[in-house]
């Protein structure tokens, strides 16, 4: 089984409009809400390919509500913890020019709950996969991925997408996969890269700090995967952006979906960025079958 943590999951309230203006009435031309959280984006993907993953966390309030009632509309397993709080709303805004984004103030997080949410662990067992992904709510501790993942079983694939010090602590705990993007990766490391050179260099010191592959989204310029023994470099097919919001995940689900069909690893990297890109060419999450349309696209070279 595949299991999903999304420690600090959101409504995502999407907005249109032709240009924002400061201390002005901005009128709204599109608008459309959807569960939001990484872990939940990458769950909500695999059950579009058809593979079953359970989804873990915190939900509270009218906010948690629209949330599992939507996965349950779609398919996907979940083991919420409810909490007293409500879940956050955050806002997509997009504008001809430029897309922004606010996050919303996370709920707070009592022991009670806490101790329910590591209880739904106990399901997880040996040869499972599970994704540990986004932001941590500021009433939990930063060391809680830390805290997962010692109390998994030792023969599970760890995929971790998050940034910052969280990713530095849990990087010690030796885990399967990273998937940073390139402004991440530069965050991380205090640097700025100008040449893929440069880049793989970075994705070699996540490696050395303790992860077995590394994969580095860069947006319109491709991708890039290190293992350890090679180096990958993927392209972006052709398509019209329409929004970035989900890609990265929809790219760790294209990755896991191919490691769940036992694929070799640069299948599923080919997976990862056919599922990423078509993603970014939607106006929601990607199908299954807009992923297959450009799996012709991908094309893959080592380096």
């Amino acid at each position: 089984m595949i299991y999903t943590v999304t420690l600090n999951p959101a409504v995502d309230y999407y907005i249109g409009l032709d240009n924002f203006q400061e201390e002005r009435l901005n009128q709204v031309k599109t608008a459309y809400t959807l569960p939001g959280g990484k872990g939940i984006n990458v769950s909500k993907v695999l059950k579009n390919f058809s593979v079953e993953s359970v989804c873990l966390g915190f939900v509270g309030g009218f906010t948690g509500e629209y949330i599992k009632k939507d996965l349950v509309t779609n398919g996907v397993k979940e083991k919420f913890v409810e909490i007293k709080e409500p879940t956050r709303i955050n806002i997509k805004m997009k504008t001809e020019n430029s897309e922004t984004e606010v996050a919303g103030k996370s709920p707070d997080i009592s022991k009670i709950e806490f101790d329910r949410f590591f209880d739904n662990l106990k399901d997880i067992k040996e040869g499972d996969m599970i994704v540990l992904s986004g932001s941590v709510p500021k009433s939990l501790n930063e060391d809680i991925y830390i805290q997962i993942i010692k109390s998994l079983p030792k023969d599970i694939k760890v995929i971790v997408d998050t940034r910052g010090e969280t990713l530095r602590k849990v990087l010690k705990e030796g885990i399967f996969l990273v998937k940073p993007n390139k402004d991440e990766i530069q965050e991380f490391f205090g640097e700025i890269y100008e040449t893929d050179e440069e880049i793989i260099r970075a994705g070699q010191k996540l490696r050395d700090m303790g992860s077995e592959n590394v994969l580095i989204s860069l947006g319109k310029d491709g991708s890039i995967l290190i293992t350890k023994d090679k180096v990958y470099r993927g392209n972006v097919p052709k398509g019209q952006l329409i929004s970035s919001v989900g890609a990265g995940d929809s790219m760790v689900a294209g990755f896991l979906y191919g490691l769940e069909k036992n694929e070799p690893i640069e299948t599923a990297y080919k997976y990862g960025i056919a599922s990423g890109s078509s993603t970014a060419f939607s106006e929601g999450l990607t199908t299954y079958e807009n992923m297959k349309n450009l799996l012709s696209q991908i094309k893959i070279k080592k380096m």
